[in-house]
């Protein structure tokens, strides 16, 4: 008897504990489910905030040109997301080159949109690092319009699926 009383118990703790968590928001993180931090560029760019509620997807790249394998994904998702209707993605690519004169020559040797690339004089050191996880490598992520990290570390092909998927 005394054990059906503790499972009852229980059952109804846990039942009041889910109903609760359905007004709980998503924690800021890099991780799928997290809220995306806000970023504040120090050069060229703007303060970046993926909460627009227009349906709009963010891809945000991390790449440098000193990277052969990030430098070559980014041209790959640029050329993905030119693909899709720009109501239904924007890309925010930042790289952490060292000088802006390196980063402004490789976007001109690879033909990327200028108004989708960015530079940040950040070292893997910096907060914008620390906050993405970038000290292991670079990343990306795809952000939705409330802000929320929807996949990392995509490539063209899954980000092609995964938009496919959500229309």
């Amino acid at each position: 008897m005394k054990v059906s009383a503790y499972v009852l118990i229980l059952s109804v703790a846990l039942i009041g504990m889910s109903a609760g968590s359905r007004k709980a928001k998503p924690t800021v993180g890099v991780n799928p489910g997290d809220l995306a931090p806000g970023i504040e560029l120090s050069g060229n760019g703007p303060e970046v905030g993926f909460r627009n509620q227009s349906g709009r997807y963010t891809l945000l790249n991390f790449w440098a040109a000193y990277d052969a394998e990030s430098r070559a994904r980014n041209v790959r998702l640029a050329n993905e997301v030119s693909k899709w209707d720009p109501e239904r993605i924007s890309l925010c690519s930042i790289s952490l080159d060292e000088r802006e004169s390196i980063f402004a020559e490789t976007v001109r040797m690879d033909g990327l949109n200028p108004s989708t690339q960015f530079h940040e004089e950040a070292d893997k050191r910096s907060a914008m690092c620390e906050r993405f996880g970038l000290e292991k490598g670079f990343r990306n992520f795809l952000i939705d319009d409330e802000g929320v990290i929807v996949a990392a570390n995509v490539t063209p092909e899954r980000l092609t699926e995964i938009l496919s998927e959500r229309n």
